[in-house]
């Protein structure tokens, strides 16, 4: 695996990769976990060579968010990407990614699917994912790119942004991986203590829970989340936000539609878990 800091040779070497196949790309914050490397099989299935980027992304914190204690282990994350047999590492600095200064960089800004859940909760935090991945979609130019369901608006909004935009990448979700009792893998369960760490599952438990409510019949969804926030305040959860949405667009829901997604956000003691489930009707 190459590592490459800088983005003239960066350019260079993909632009050697695309002369002989297809580039996958998955962009990550670093500190990977199995639902990172799954992100890299995947890639593999569908494309010659995969490049995986390392940047811990300012923009995307928010005011007293975990910026600086957010873990950097690139020599750990490095191993671990060998041991999927990434073809590049692409680990720009600050500077680079952002070279002017503050309230003066260019962003980028998918309105709508950007201000609702965990942009109504972290008001910029998709703004500053839209802008990053922006920059580094112009600078690795791959042919696909890869994404985990876990941040499912996340996902939404990087393929309304690649469709308004015209970029020529396809965008792939990748199924959410789950630890053996169901938690949603995440570099932030790191977070949690032995205790809270036990009682993490129950956030997925609630989900499923919704879920069977929905799939025995009841429509009433309002009544549905308020339950599932009771359940989680009740159980050491600081619900964040829990709402039934549509599938397609994350729009509110009636009825009438048959593909809904359950969404939650909610604190954990010091981390903030966020899960789905997709639900046929």
């Amino acid at each position: 695996m190459i590592t490459i800091d800088d983005l003239s040779t960066l350019r260079k070497q993909v632009a050697e990769l695309k002369g002989k196949g297809k580039v996958a790309f998955v962009p990550t914050m670093g500190n990977l976990h199995d639902g990172h490397l799954t992100l890299v099989r995947e890639a593999h299935k569908v494309a010659d060579y995969v490049v995986v980027s390392i940047f811990v992304n300012p923009l995307q914190f928010g005011a007293n968010e975990d910026l600086d204690a957010y873990p950097r282990t690139l020599q750990r994350d490095q191993e671990l990407l060998e041991s999927v047999n990434t073809t590049l590492l692409f680990y720009p600095s600050v500077d680079l990614m952002y070279p002017r200064v503050d309230g003066q960089q260019t962003l980028v800004e998918v309105p709508g699917l950007s201000d609702v859940l965990c942009g109504a909760s972290r008001p910029g935090h998709f703004r500053g994912v839209t802008t990053v991945v922006c920059k580094l979609f112009n600078m690795v130019m791959p042919d696909v790119a890869l994404f985990g369901k876990k941040d499912f608006q996340q996902l939404m909004v990087l393929r309304q942004m690649v469709n308004d935009l015209n970029m020529p990448i396809e965008i792939i979700g990748v199924d959410i991986v789950r630890e053996l009792d169901g938690l949603a893998m995440s570099s932030r369960n790191g977070y949690l203590t032995d205790d809270e760490r036990a009682l993490a599952p129950f956030l997925q438990q609630t989900l499923q829970q919704m879920k069977k409510k929905i799939d025995a019949g009841e429509r009433d969804y309002q009544s549905i989340c308020n339950w599932g926030v009771y359940q989680l305040d009740n159980n050491g959860f600081k619900t964040d936000y829990l709402e039934i949405r549509r599938a397609d667009d994350l729009s509110s829901t009636d009825e009438q539609v048959n593909e809904l997604v359950i969404l939650a956000a909610a604190y954990l003691g010091k981390a903030r878990l966020l899960d789905n489930l997709e639900v046929l009707i």
